[in-house]
C-alpha cells in the first residue's frame, strides 16, 4: 500500500486520503478478473478468428486494460469543475463521432457503431455514454438557477443521441442511455407526470421498435419463443454454466467455450461459470454490486446537486451494463450485444469504462469543506 501520510498535501497525496479506495479496490479486482478471463477465453477465439498471432491478439487486449487502468486513475485525481469540462468535450466529440459512424462508420451484423482509425476500430457511442452522464447531471442541476433553459437543452442533448443510437441502430446502449437520464430525472426530482409521459414514449419506442426493426424482433422472440429461431450461442451458455457446477472444470479446461462465437465478449460469464464455476460467478456478480452499493452510500452526506446526479448517472449505468451482460448469458433477458466491465474483450468498452469509473471515483471524493471545493 501507499505510505502517503495525512499532512501530506500534494495532488497524490490529497488524491490518496479523500478518494474512496474500497471502491477503487473493487473497480482493480474487475480488472483482474479480466486479465484471467482474457488468458481463459480468447486463445481459442484467436484461433478460430484466424488472428494472425494468438499472443499479439492477447497483448492488445492487456495493452487495454492497462491503458483502461491509467485513464481511471489519471481521471479521479482531477477536481470536479475540469471533471465536468472532459465530460462536456467528450460528450461533444463522441456525439460527433457517432453521427459520422452514420456515413463512414463500419458496418457490422447490420448496424454501424464503429470507426476506422489508423491502427484501431473504435465505438464512440461507448465515450459519449459515461460523457452524457455527467453533461445530463450537470444541466439538470443548473435547472434550479436556469429554469427551462437548462432543462430544454438537456432535452435536446438527450433526443440528439437517442435518434442517433436508434439510426445506426443501438437498442441496447439507447435503453441504457435512456434508463441512465431517467433515473437523474427522478433524483431530480422533476415532476412526476413528466417523467411517467417519457416512459410512455419509451414504451411507445420499444413497441416501434419491434415492428420496424427486424432484428430487434428476431431477438424478443427467440427469447419468448426458443423454438422461433436460433439460440445456438444461449444454449451452449448455459450448458456452459451446467458443466462448471459450483467449483467449475479448472482454468484452461473448458471445452464449451470453444463453442461460443462471443466468448472473449458477449458471453465471458459464461467462460467464468464453466472454468471456475458458480462461486466465483457469485464474487464477480457480489463485486458489481459492491461498487454500485457503496457509491450511493457514499451520497448520502452529500449536498451538492451536480455530484449527486452525476455519481447516481455513473453508477445506473455501470450496474446496468453488468447486469444486461450476465443477464443475457443467464438468458434472464433477450441477448444483447453488451460487454462486461473490465472483463470483456474490447478496446472501446475498457476504455470507455475506465472512463466512467475515474470521473465516478473524482465525484465521490471527500472534500473537507466547501471552500476546498470551490477551489477544486
Amino acid at each position: 500500500m501507499m505510505a502517503l501520510s495525512r499532512a501530506d498535501t500534494s495532488v497524490l497525496g490529497r488524491w490518496w486520503w479523500t478518494v474512496d479506495r474500497w471502491t477503487l479496490a473493487a473497480l482493480l479486482s474487475l480488472v483482474g478478473f479480466g486479465y484471467v478471463m482474457l488468458l481463459a477465453a480468447s486463445p481459442g477465439v484467436a484461433e478460430r478468428i484466424g488472428a494472425s498471432s494468438r499472443d499479439m491478439f492477447i497483448l492488445k487486449q492487456v495493452f487495454f486494460l492497462a491503458a483502461a487502468t491509467a485513464v481511471m486513475v489519471s481521471i479521479s485525481v482531477m477536481p470536479v469543475k475540469l471533471v465536468r469540462r472532459l465530460a462536456l468535450l467528450g460528450c461533444i466529440g463522441a456525439l460527433l463521432m457517432t453521427m459520422a459512424t452514420l456515413s463512414v462508420g463500419v458496418e457490422i451484423k447490420g448496424a454501424r457503431r464503429w470507426l476506422h482509425l489508423p491502427g484501431l476500430t473504435i465505438q464512440p457511442s461507448e465515450f459519449m455514454k459515461p460523457c452524457f452522464a455527467v453533461v445530463a447531471a450537470w444541466l439538470l442541476a443548473e435547472g434550479r438557477n436556469y429554469g427551462w433553459r437548462a432543462y430544454a437543452a438537456v432535452g435536446v442533448l438527450f433526443f440528439m443521441i437517442v435518434g442517433t443510437l436508434a439510426k445506426q441502430p443501438d437498442m441496447g446502449m439507447l435503453m441504457v442511455v435512456a434508463s441512465v437520464f431517467f433515473a437523474q430525472l427522478f433524483v431530480v426530482g422533476i415532476n412526476i407526470f413528466l417523467v411517467a409521459g417519457c416512459g410512455v414514449v419509451g414504451v411507445l419506442g420499444a413497441v416501434g421498435a419491434y415492428f420496424t426493426m427486424p432484428h430487434f424482433r428476431d431477438r424478443l422472440n427467440r427469447f419468448l419463443d426458443p423454438a422461433s429461431g436460433d439460440t445456438y450461442q444461449v444454449t451452449v451458455a448455459m450448458e456452459a454454466f451446467g458443466h462448471g457446477g459450483l467449483l467449475g472444470v479448472g482454468p484452461g479446461e473448458g471445452r464449451l467455450k470453444a463453442m461460443l462465437p462471443d466468448a472473449h465478449a458477449d458471453f465471458v460469464y459464461a467462460v467464468a461459470g464453466e472454468e471456475f464455476g458458480m462461486m466465483i460467478c457469485l464474487l464477480i456478480l457480489g463485486v458489481f454490486g459492491f461498487i454500485v452499493l457503496r457509491g450511493l452510500l457514499r451520497l448520502l452526506g452529500e449536498r451538492d446537486m451536480f455530484i449527486i446526479l452525476g455519481a447516481t448517472g455513473l453508477l445506473t449505468q455501470f450496474g446496468l451494463q453488468a447486469f444486461i451482460n450476465m443477464a443475457s448469458a443467464l438468458h434472464l433477458i433477450p441477448t444483447k450485444g453488451m460487454t462486461l466491465p473490465f472483463i470483456s474483450y474490447g478496446g472501446s468498452s475498457v476504455v470507455a469504462v475506465a472512463l466512467g469509473a475515474g470521473m465516478l471515483l473524482a465525484l465521490t471524493r471527500r472534500r473537507i469543506s466547501r471552500a476546498a471545493q470551490d477551489e477544486e
